[in-house]
């Protein structure tokens, strides 16, 4: 089951369409953030809040292979 999350995971993150719009939309983020006024705090904090999890699911899925890799290798000493 690890093997399949590892996989799916590599996936997404070597998927261009998936790169494509996780880039298209951290920038219309960014854009968003940065044109609201001073006074929209409440805005602001939402586009900071939206960019900072768009990079947690992003190190999720990262982790997962990352996890994977690092689990074969002990195993590989360890036989």
């Amino acid at each position: 089951m690890n093997e399949l999350r590892e996989e799916q995971a590599k996936r997404l993150l070597n998927d261009p369409m998936f790169n494509e719009a996780f880039e298209q939309l951290a920038e219309h983020i960014h854009t968003t953030w940065i044109q609201t006024s001073v006074k929209d705090v409440e805005s602001r904090e939402q586009s900071w809040l939206s960019l900072r999890l768009l990079e947690r699911i992003r190190l999720h899925l990262t982790s997962i292979v990352e996890s994977g890799e690092l689990a074969r290798k002990v195993k590989d000493i360890h036989i």
